[in-house]
């Protein structure tokens, strides 16, 4: 398996106490974490923690950018707890486009040496900059299904419609030449609220990044765009809002 790219789409759908959905088209970078440098060296429109249309930098991941990639995934899993496969690991997540990025949530697909998908971390980003790694392995599986699927607390706080009185349902396809991410948030006692990833395969070379920086020029300034557009649409649909925990800890 080699890096890529992954164009598709993003839809999301709430349910309660409003009906909102909304879909718009995107693409991913699917990198090898160990070869990250030699793969932003493939074009003259992507380099490796420098500026340029599209560049990977390492500060825009947990931990220590000074530590390798695969350093900072395998000291996480090892202080939660997780058995780390000895494989690959690919980073699904965006870029920065000339200068600037966002990740809502990025994904760690780590494979054992038998190229067999083992687990999964998804690194969740808020507006706030702070950030939470969910990781998604067999502590947490479900059984049943054609997919990989997942069941976690909400133990960290992303939009301000949405209090943590909620459990994730994550599902995954292996990636291959189409990938599908589904996440689904329940409150109590129904679905609250789910978001689909549709992604087709393409590869990495500076033809196919050029084509496809041509038609998402700002991805990431078009998702947090999107995050502010959708956030004034759920005020005007008068849309609980709730404060993030630590102001909550401040008014005690």
């Amino acid at each position: 398996m080699d890096s890529s790219i992954y164009c598709g789409k993003l839809r999301h759908r709430r349910f309660s106490p409003a009906v909102h959905d909304f879909t718009y088209p995107l693409f991913m970078a699917f990198l090898d974490i160990d070869n990250i440098p030699a793969v932003m060296n493939r074009s003259r429109l992507s380099s490796y923690n420098r500026w340029n249309w599209a560049s990977f930098d390492e500060r825009d991941h947990f931990g220590d950018p000074k530590l390798p990639l695969r350093t900072r995934v395998e000291r996480d899993a090892e202080a939660q707890g997780v058995a780390l496969p000895d494989g690959q690991i690919f980073l699904l997540t965006h870029l920065r486009y000339l200068g600037y990025t966002f990740n809502p949530v990025s994904f760690f697909f780590c494979y054992d040496r038998a190229g067999q998908l083992a687990l999964i971390l998804a690194e969740v980003h808020n507006t706030f900059g702070e950030s939470h790694n969910y990781w998604l392995d067999q502590r947490v599986a479900l059984e049943g299904g054609n997919s990989l699927r997942y069941k976690t607390d909400k133990v960290f706080h992303v939009s301000p419609f949405m209090s943590l009185n909620h459990a994730y349902t994550w599902a995954f396809t292996p990636p291959a030449e189409s990938l599908v991410v589904h996440m689904s948030m329940h409150a109590p006692n129904s679905k609250f609220f789910d978001a689909t990833l549709t992604l087709d395969r393409r590869p990495w070379t500076a033809q196919t990044l050029l084509s496809t920086l041509i038609a998402f020029p700002w991805m990431t300034v078009k998702v947090i765009a999107a995050i502010h557009w959708e956030a004034l649409r759920l005020l005007i649909k008068r849309v609980p809002v709730f404060d993030h925990p630590k102001h909550l800890k401040g008014k005690s």
